[in-house]
């Protein structure tokens, strides 16, 4: 039988084949080059038609949860405008591939989120080449372990916020005026906003500020009919893990302290996604959705 993500199974048990493996990628790492590959739902996930006709941004659109929501958008019936950085094309090119498949609409616009110019004609891009804009997912990011705050270099600390917040801020902005009642903004926080690692102090603090930004501007924007929510993954198997995302001798034990005893995987992270972005969550604003394997939160 073909699993897909509606089949009932043990979530202790699932992916239990896939087991992390030391190795070291440069930054920001490809899903081409990962040892075991990380399933993005290419051969599992099944649409329903959730999301005809929308039209969605993804950043960091080329691998990891960004990939898999972009597979799971496609299939559910939406077009999508992917934002990687130049050095992904690799990973790029074969996603794009695969929303084609589905029969998606893609507009690929490869950049650096660190560069304001970027992310704002990133936006004026996917408008045009969609025909409009509905969806936006502000999920790519900066990972880079660091075991001593005196030693973080202040250009780390900028580029780690410019990528995962400022890029934030300014798509949204740009976004805003093109988005109708009913639209949907999506942000890709992390369990390091309540739990952060002594490793991972810049990053840490990037995903608690976006926790903030979500919950706040869901108040603002919420009566416009544009609904404003986050997602919040535990330990994920992406190409962040194995660029220095984490420190060599923790990946092999990666995610073993969650209550399932495992990592996640992308594709477990898609279906919040389509959910927040589909009408079925109408009264949902300001959530930020755990997808952590049980971790606790507030």
């Amino acid at each position: 039988m073909t699993r897909d993500q509606y089949t009932l199974v043990n979530p202790a048990e699932l992916y239990s084949d896939i087991e992390p493996e030391k190795q070291r990628q440069p930054e920001p790492g490809l899903d081409a080059e990962m040892t075991p590959k990380a399933d993005l739902g290419e051969q599992s996930y099944r649409g329903t038609g959730r999301l005809t006709g929308r039209k969605a941004l993804i950043t960091g659109a080329d691998s990891g949860i960004g990939a898999a929501t972009a597979i799971a958008y496609a299939r559910e019936g939406a077009d999508v405008a992917m934002s990687y950085l130049p050095s992904e094309e690799k990973d790029a090119e074969r996603i794009a591939g695969i929303l084609r498949e589905a029969g998606a609409t893609v507009v690929a616009f490869p950049g650096d989120l660190k560069d304001p110019a970027y992310c704002r004609e990133l936006v004026d891009r996917a408008v045009e080449g969609l025909g409009g804009l509905d969806i936006v997912i502000n999920n790519g990011g900066k990972q880079i372990f660091n075991e001593d705050l005196t030693t973080l270099p202040d250009e780390q600390f900028d580029d780690t916020f410019k990528t995962n917040v400022y890029a934030m801020f300014w798509i949204t902005k740009a976004a805003l005026p093109h988005l109708k009642p009913g639209s949907a903004i999506i942000n890709t926080t992390s369990i390091q906003a309540y739990s952060p690692s002594e490793t991972l102090v810049d990053y840490a603090s990037t995903k608690a500020t976006i926790n903030a930004f979500t919950k706040a501007l869901a108040q603002q924007v919420g009566p416009k009919g544009i609904r404003v929510n986050a997602v919040a993954p535990g330990p994920i198997w992406t190409p962040l893990q194995p660029s220095d995302g984490q420190p060599q001798e923790k990946l092999e034990s990666f995610g073993e302290n969650t209550p399932l005893g495992r990592m996640g995987q992308p594709a477990e992270l898609a279906p919040a996604f389509v959910f927040l972005a589909s009408a079925e969550s109408s009264y949902v604003l300001g959530e930020t959705l755990n997808v952590n394997g049980g971790m606790p939160t507030p």
